[in-house]
């Protein structure tokens, strides 16, 4: 793909097993219509964005309402205002549903949003592109992990980066709202919710000193328009591509803590709504995560009794793979502390951080079809033990990833396709007083498609997209809860480019399978769209 068609403008889930994470995006219009209803193109409106997900679960007992955020944006300006505890619901919640409204219409690209309370980010995403006469979506969370940072007031800050003038006149109208459950949550919330401290030496954190579980969580998106925002299709030289990158498109986002390699993960290879040259993809169902963007996590607590001293300590969050002096990754860092009721001072420490050496292999074939194939693999095991009041617990935590891809282009890159795939398995060990207990979660991320310029600027994509966990939970042995989530995307769309809007002659069949099964029941729920009309909406749970 030419830079001028590949770039979108934009300025595994993790399940825990036996909770369904809920998280969906709901759209107000009327029910499917036949297939041989839509129309032969797209026209000036289309239903409004909606997934296949499902939508947060919510309890049927007295709940409380805060408004966070209510906002047009149409620059780089962020919202500011303050947030206040709900009265009537108590301080102790059993969910905390956030849940986002937004209308647009005429003509926008897709834009990159955060919202922050008291510098906790609750949430990160992304926006539809509009049509002419105008469309609204709804995005809902489950933020009840973030319950401390709601108990007392708070400031508030929210941006949508945009741009308006006379060309994209869109103006993003969004109001976000959260919804108080009285009582107390299944699983207990965090005790804590962290942010890190910037100082002369770099970002720090001071955890209480008796934290006994330790999560970081950070928000990793590469965006910005640039050739981050399509890293997985980076190469490096001698290769003729119009985006570089020194090894190619292996990214992995690595967590240190004072200089120790504490995590590392695979980033989701985001889809926005404009990506892949054809925005036709996108304006009913966005690609998996795209409205409601998942943090990557990473459990830390073999750094606990290290972090317990009452000193701050230095905690960095990098890319591997991102050239040096190259933007377009954001990487905000929440961290979630569960303490020790029964004692004032957890100690402890780390006893092995091992990591392989990064294999990352990416192999250039010139031809009249140019090829890069990329193998790639990290490993990390890091363990560590603390003294509790319920005795020394050790956590060994160790996460194996993996990426494969074969990149092809033409010369002008007038066909540009990607086969790749991402794992990331991870095993959480904990053994301590009573049956060892461990929790198992396999990744895997997949895309798999291309964009061809044809004949009279015909230009044609064709992608899959695969988000799909498996999380197992064993204690002595015996399984005692699982889920595994397979959501999967398929798009097909053409239109004429380099003309005015109302000569494209669009067209497009899009489709979402949401499937989340294990010991909490089953949820299978099917989308499919034709020119932008919904032609099915089927559950078969």
């Amino acid at each position: 793909m030419r830079r001028r068609i590949v770039m979108s403008m934009l300025a595994g889930a993790t399940l825990l097993a036996g909770t369904f994470f809920g998280t969906g995006v709901t759209a107000a219009q009327a029910a499917p219509q036949a297939a041989t209803d839509a129309p032969a193109e797209f026209g000036t409106d289309w239903h409004d964005p909606v997934t296949a997900a499902p939508p947060v679960d919510r309890p049927h007992i007295k709940s409380c309402q805060v408004t966070l955020a209510e906002a047009q944006f149409r620059d780089f300006t962020p919202y500011r205002g303050a947030y206040t505890p709900p009265q009537g619901c108590g301080d102790r919640w059993s969910k905390v549903v956030l849940r986002l409204d937004g209308k647009v219409k005429g003509r926008q690209y897709d834009r990159l949003g955060y919202l922050h309370v008291g510098g906790v980010e609750i949430l990160r995403t992304s926006t539809p592109e509009p049509s002419p006469d105008g469309i609204e979506w709804h995005v809902e969370k489950d933020v009840t992990r973030y319950s401390d940072t709601f108990r007392g007031p708070q400031d508030v800050e929210m941006l949508i980066g945009n741009v308006v003038d006379d060309t994209y006149t869109g103006v993003i109208d969004v109001k976000v709202t959260l919804t108080f459950y009285a009582g107390r949550a299944e699983t207990p919330a965090p005790d804590r919710v962290l942010t890190l401290a910037d100082t002369p030496d770099g970002t720090t954190l001071t955890t209480p000193r008796n934290s006994e579980r330790i999560v970081a969580e950070v928000y990793a998106t590469g965006s910005g328009g640039g050739c981050e925002e399509f890293w997985y299709l980076t190469v490096a030289d001698p290769a003729s591509y119009s985006c570089k990158a020194d090894h190619g498109p292996y990214r992995e986002v690595q967590i240190k803590v004072d200089g120790q390699l504490a995590g590392i993960a695979a980033p989701f290879p985001n889809v926005w709504t404009g990506g892949w040259s054809n925005p036709f993809l996108w304006y009913v169902i966005p690609g998996p995560r795209a409205f409601d963007v998942r943090p990557v996590e990473y459990d830390l607590t073999p750094f606990a009794g290290l972090l317990n001293d009452g000193r701050p300590h230095r905690v960095e969050v990098s890319v591997v793979g991102v050239p040096a002096g190259r933007s377009g990754w954001s990487t905000p860092v929440n961290v979630l502390v569960w303490q020790d009721a029964h004692r004032a001072h957890v100690t402890g420490a780390v006893t092995t951080d091992r990591a392989s050496d990064i294999a990352n292999s990416s192999t250039y074939t010139p031809g009249s079809e140019n090829r890069v194939d990329t193998e790639a693999a990290h490993r990390l095991t890091v363990s560590g033990y603390l003294n509790t009041s319920h005795g020394r617990v050790t956590t060994t935590v160790t996460r194996t990833l993996a990426n494969t891809s074969a990149h092809r282009w033409t010369d002008g890159e007038n066909t540009d396709g990607l086969d790749a795939t991402w794992t990331d398995d991870e095993t959480v060990n904990v053994r301590g007083q009573g049956p060892a207990r461990t929790t198992h979660t396999h990744r895997t991320y997949t895309m798999n498609g291309a964009t061809t310029v044809g004949a009279n600027d015909r230009l044609r994509t064709v992608l899959d997209l695969g988000d799909r966990a498996t999380v197992v939970e064993r204690q002595g042995g015996r399984r005692t809860a699982w889920s595994r989530l397979d959501d999967t995307y398929s798009g097909d769309a053409a239109y004429t480019v380099n003309v005015p809007r109302d000569q494209r002659h669009a067209v497009g069949t899009t489709s979402e399978r949401y499937r989340l099964t294990g010991s909490d029941g089953c949820y299978d729920r099917s989308l499919t769209t034709v020119q932008g009309v919904l032609t099915e909406d089927r559950s078969r749970c």
